[in-house]
């Protein structure tokens, strides 16, 4: 059984939410304080194991590349101006992981992104992190890796999910299984895109991680342009799990919707809190804000 060692982060979208901000400034690169969201994904990847991240980008996306590529003589500028904590820290971006990309011409939706990439990942499982999701499982195991290990443990994909409340079922891709989930995984039995609550079949929403076998990339070559011309990454999977066990894993993480403006304040608010040099003065000026409301 091939081991997982390739990451597909797909960052080639337009960003429309969040205009007019992502007119000349890519949405990945928005920072949670001072950090861009997609530094998180990689670290993520890193930190699960992976050796290799494919960013799949577009032509409008070389920010991208310039953020985590090395920059000695910025480096030694810093050091020179006795801020050698910051050079180090530049560096640490560049060095994280290797890091590959691939272009994405077309806006014709998540399976033709990944589509895109299928001769970097060749003949191998891989994973996918979708960067509007930012999952933090503090003192645990990050999602990825929690998914690699199921993989390693049973060889079959694995769709990475939780529970969302009622309202917002018909906003994600919900999950129909085989039996009733059994140390927090089930067999997939089809994949409902966005349902009425009333016609959900459960409220296990897939939550923008995916461990993906190499048979996907047979499934998305067959697969038809659906609405505005896209070619959806959740029929590719239905039709995989035709001939071979998806897993469906409810994995454990707090998991923010950055890709959404509140979700976004959501979690810079949190992440402040964390960090030693701004929660006493986020928790003042939140007291602050209730006192005088």
């Amino acid at each position: 059984m091939k081991q997982i060692k390739k990451a597909l982060i797909p960052a080639a979208g337009l960003g429309t939410r969040f205009l007019p901000a992502t007119k000349a400034l890519a949405k990945e690169m928005l920072p949670i304080i001072d950090i861009p969201t997609l530094q998180y994904q990689v670290k993520e990847a890193v930190d699960s194991g992976i050796e290799e991240i494919i960013l799949i980008i577009s032509e409008a996306k070389e920010d991208i590349k310039k953020h985590f590529a090395r920059n000695e003589e910025y480096e030694q500028y810093l050091i020179e101006k006795g801020k050698p904590e910051y050079a180090e820290c530049i560096k640490n971006i560049a060095t994280m992981a290797k890091i590959s990309y691939v272009y994405q011409y077309e806006q014709k939706g998540l399976g033709h992104a990944v589509l895109c990439a299928k001769e970097a990942v060749g003949d191998e499982p891989f994973v996918i992190i979708l960067g509007d999701d930012l999952i933090i499982n503090e003192n645990g195991l990050p999602v990825s890796k929690q998914m690699i290990d199921i993989y390693n443990e049973t060889g079959c994909s694995v769709i990475g999910c939780q529970q969302v409340a009622p309202e917002n079922v018909n906003k994600y891709g919900i999950m129909a299984l085989k039996g009733e989930l059994n140390n927090r995984r089930a067999i997939l039995k089809d994949m409902v895109e966005k349902p009425d609550l009333d016609k959900a079949p459960s409220r296990l929403a897939c939550l923008g991680r995916y461990l993906l076998t190499p048979g996907i990339f047979k499934e998305l070559e067959n697969t038809k342009p659906g609405k505005g011309g896209e070619i959806q990454l959740t029929d590719a999977i239905k039709s995989l799990a035709l001939k071979e066990d998806v897993i469906v894993y409810d994995f454990i993480g707090r998991r923010y919707d950055v890709g959404d403006k509140y979700g976004f304040v959501e979690a810079t608010i949190d992440f402040a809190l964390k960090r030693d040099d701004m929660k006493d003065k986020v928790l003042a000026h939140i007291k602050e804000l209730l006192e005088n409301k």
